[in-house]
């Protein structure tokens, strides 16, 4: 799919420009009714986890419910599908994931294009995912997990978010630097793929930070390493995939998306006030315990990050050959 960089970044911007007074107006009047945030994911997943914490960060702060609705289904397309014909009054929202950027280049046909139909609003959150096994699992490193793989071509079954997750193509990526054979198996989202490593039907995982940490911590599953360019700060002595195969990333994203057109006042008050709980000692000290490296900024800001991110991925998938099923 070709991106249109100029669109995107100008579609940013919002609505056309109304006077000064007016759009003071119509920002302080907003929302004057239950706001609807979409979460394409499953519950307790780490989109659904994310959405919380600030859909009630926003509840307090405007005085009106951030009410979270999981619309599971397609990575995350058919709650992007809602939000995308929605009325672009400010009432129906989206928490955006890398999955969405992954969807961009992923999916052929579809009703909506993601990067010409969903506006950025306000990025949230970076995270790191963790290549997790079941503690049985006969290897307590990446180069174990390589060589255990490589002498049972076949026998291992990693599980994802579904088709096009973050979680996805991550597992793709090491298939594709490593040579191994793993057999993906997808989920309607991330925390039922953990659920079943957990139990032992499936052996590993790359996960996003927020949906595996507290089971990591626990001992619940064995993490072998971390997926981004550099450590984790929340996990330090955990390495890097990258250490064992250079040039290896990935990492998850979190934020928030609109029906384009919506008014540019409201695109601005909604990035002040999310910008505003990134800035919050107590809610920043939250994201980072699972994992999170806030990223502030206006909405031109996000758009750039998504459009960067989609470009990326899209040279993946190609590379790779994932298909969407």
């Amino acid at each position: 799919m070709h991106f249109s960089r100029r669109l995107v970044l100008r579609l940013a911007a919002g609505a056309a420009a109304l006077s000064a007074s007016s759009r003071i107006i119509r920002a302080q009047a907003y929302p004057s009714r239950p706001v609807r945030l979409i979460v394409g994911l499953a519950a307790g997943g780490g989109q659904d986890i994310v959405a919380r914490l600030l859909g009630q960060w926003l509840s307090d702060r405007l005085g009106r419910q951030f009410i979270i609705e999981n619309r599971t289904g397609a990575s995350g397309n058919l709650a992007l599908e809602a939000v995308a014909s929605a009325a672009p009054d400010g009432y129906t929202l989206a928490l955006l994931g890398v999955n969405n950027a992954i969807n961009a280049s992923l999916y052929s046909k579809l009703s909506f294009e993601f990067l010409r139909d969903i506006a950025p609003v306000a990025g949230i959150m970076r995270v790191p995912l963790a290549m997790v096994v079941h503690p049985s699992f006969p290897a307590t490193t990446v180069l174990e997990f390589i060589a255990y793989a490589k002498a049972n071509p076949g026998k291992i079954n990693f599980g994802s978010g579904g088709v096009g997750s973050s979680i996805h193509v991550s597992g793709e990526l090491f298939k594709l630097m490593t040579g191994v054979e793993m057999l993906h198996v997808p989920y309607r989202g991330g925390s039922l793929a953990l659920r079943d490593l957990v139990g032992g039907q499936i052996q590993v995982m790359f996960d996003t930070m927020p949906e595996c940490i507290e089971l990591i911590r626990a001992g619940t599953v064995r993490a072998l390493a971390v997926t981004t360019a550099t450590r984790a700060p929340v996990l330090p002595d955990l390495p890097t995939i990258g250490d064992f195969l250079p040039g290896y990333e990935s990492s998850a994203w979190y934020g928030f998306g609109a029906p384009r057109n919506m008014p540019a006042e409201i695109v601005d008050r909604l990035n002040q006030e999310i910008n505003a709980g990134l800035a919050d000692p107590k809610l920043k000290a939250r994201l980072a315990d699972l994992g999170g490296t806030v990223i502030a900024g206006s909405p031109a800001d996000f758009a750039k990050f998504v459009l960067d991110d989609a470009e990326k991925w899209a040279k993946v998938v190609k590379f790779a050959g994932v298909k969407a099923e």
